[in-house]
């Protein structure tokens, strides 16, 4: 899960600086193409066939997955990214619950807690101005959040939270390999309408990006998969929490974007809150 969380934060990175240039569903579109690519590769080099079982659950998956996805690259490209890093972390919780209801995994009443101080360091982020009033810019001439993308982000969240509770279930009964390889195939065919409509030439640049972030996420769902099949879905996903840091500090080099007195608030209750989940979980093994 460590593993994971680094390369999904070179994931972030890179669809960042990709969503320059470039609009959000041709990077859905790319991410999902070099994916697939890869994963037949390797079922192929593996000798695993990708038909079998319970292909309506991995499908199902592959829908969560991908509107997830989405969501999350909407939040990225148009949110900092500590800020639309640690809305997407807001998963563990949701997981937690989701996994609750279909899985009937353990769930403490600490987890609802956690929910609590989590939403509510969403709200500080995105800063409604009918709860702040209207805001102003930062010094720097930082514009404030837009609200709509933070809930876009949490949105994608949770449509994360049944795409990890359904890998937790495959993971039982399905190579990890089969179940990573439905993600991309149903990622490409929703993306590919919307990418070729408002398709753009990259640079060579962009190439690169744009392979780099199919390349990194690959690593990034092979490595959350066998973590997810070898622990229950609410305490794998706590070690999310260290995205944030990663992120933020990433965020500050590269951006120079340092989260204002009211995400920083929020963000921390966010922190707060998952590892008081994350201790949580770990009592109960």
């Amino acid at each position: 899960m460590v593993q994971a969380v680094f390369w999904f934060t070179a994931m972030s990175l890179f669809v960042k600086l990709a969503g320059i240039d470039l609009p959000v569903m041709m990077l859905v579109f790319a991410r999902g193409c070099v994916t697939l690519t890869i994963s037949l590769l390797m079922l192929a080099h593996a000798r695993i066939s990708p038909f079998g079982d319970h292909t309506g659950l991995l499908i199902l998956r592959g829908v969560f997955g991908s509107t997830a996805l989405i969501c999350f690259y909407a939040a990225v490209d148009n949110l900092p990214l500590a800020e639309a890093t640690v809305i997407h972390q807001t998963s563990p919780l949701f997981t937690a619950l989701v996994a609750a209801w279909l899985l009937r995994e353990r769930l403490e009443g600490s987890v609802l807690v956690a929910t609590v101080l989590c939403l509510t360091g969403v709200v500080l982020i995105a800063q409604p101005h009918q709860l702040f009033g209207e805001p102003a810019p930062d010094g720097d001439g930082a514009t404030a959040l837009d609200w709509r993308f933070v809930g876009i982000g949490l949105l994608g969240s949770f449509l994360s939270a049944f795409a990890y509770t359904t890998v937790r279930r495959l993971g039982r009964s399905v190579h990890p390999l089969r179940v990573v390889l439905y993600f991309p195939i149903v990622t490409v065919l929703i993306a590919a309408p919307f990418a070729f409509r408002d398709w753009v030439w990259p640079s060579a640049t962009g190439w690169v990006l744009l392979v780099a972030i199919g390349i990194v996420t690959q690593l990034g769902q092979l490595a959350l998969t066998r973590g997810l099949s070898r622990a229950p879905a609410g305490r794998a996903m706590a070690v999310g929490y260290l995205q944030i840091a990663l992120a933020t500090i990433v965020g500050a080099i590269v951006f120079r974007a340092v989260p204002n007195g009211w995400s920083t608030a929020g963000m921390a209750l966010i922190v707060v809150g998952l590892l008081g989940n994350a201790r949580t979980f770990r009592r109960g093994r």
